[in-house]
């Protein structure tokens, strides 16, 4: 099996994974413990549209912080409290990076279900995962890399890329993976909205069994 990582853009045919650690990825997969599903929109004025139409909880953010008006921002400490059938959520980047995946089996990863999700992904890919980093607007986030990197962690032997191999040796060591997403840029921005609890839990390690799959404009279970 070939692993690859991208930044920003999908390029599989065959199966990938969004990785948005801080926070699309772990908000997506904690609202799923108590939503039916999730629909990840671009824009903000269609998921207000959308929220309308389902009577859906809404949740988003925008350059971190919760959109006035909204239910929730993009926090999994928030969600974790909400429940209902569907829940919409736009975000700065790990939704825009969703509505552009098309060609592939699309999976979503982050530290809470690393391993569930390199298991299920093993399971339904045929020749080859990638693994794609959300970033901050195309640039790169060592949060995204580092949990890329734990994510192939758990997969069986394959045949890694260049990227895919720097990024496992640097998720090696948990307590430095740990200090290098707690002191990131992106980290730093959400301490200083008072939101540095979302970063801590991001970070818990396979607390859910859960492995969202993105189809059709629709974020559910597997």
């Amino acid at each position: 099996m070939k692993v690859s990582i991208s930044l920003d853009h999908s390029y599989s045919k065959d199966l990938s994974i969004m990785v948005d650690a801080l926070r699309a990825s772990s908000t997506i997969t904690t609202a799923l413990q108590r939503f039916m599903r999730v629909i990840p929109i671009r824009e903000i004025d269609e998921a207000k549209r959308l929220s309308e139409i389902h009577g859906a909880i809404l949740a988003g953010e925008r350059d971190g912080a919760k959109i006035e008006g909204f239910d929730a921002g993009n926090s999994p400490v928030e969600i974790k409290d909400l429940e209902g059938d569907e829940l919409v959520i736009t975000t700065s980047n790990g939704t825009r990076i969703l509505e552009d995946m098309h060609a592939s089996t699309v999976l979503i990863g982050s530290f809470l279900n690393c391993r569930s999700l390199a298991m299920k992904s093993e399971e339904l890919a045929n020749n080859h995962i990638e693994v794609v980093m959300a970033g901050v607007r195309g640039k790169f986030a060592i949060e995204d890399f580092l949990c890329a990197g734990e994510i192939i962690s758990h997969l069986s032997d394959n045949e890694l890329d260049e990227y895919a191999l720097a990024a496992v040796m640097a998720s090696k060591y948990p307590d430095k993976v740990d200090d290098a997403v707690l002191n990131s840029n992106s980290a730093q921005g959400l301490r200083s909205l008072g939101l540095f609890d979302d970063v801590k839990f991001c970070l818990k390690r396979d607390i859910y069994n859960t492995v969202p799959i993105y189809k059709d404009g629709t974020i559910t279970k597997l």
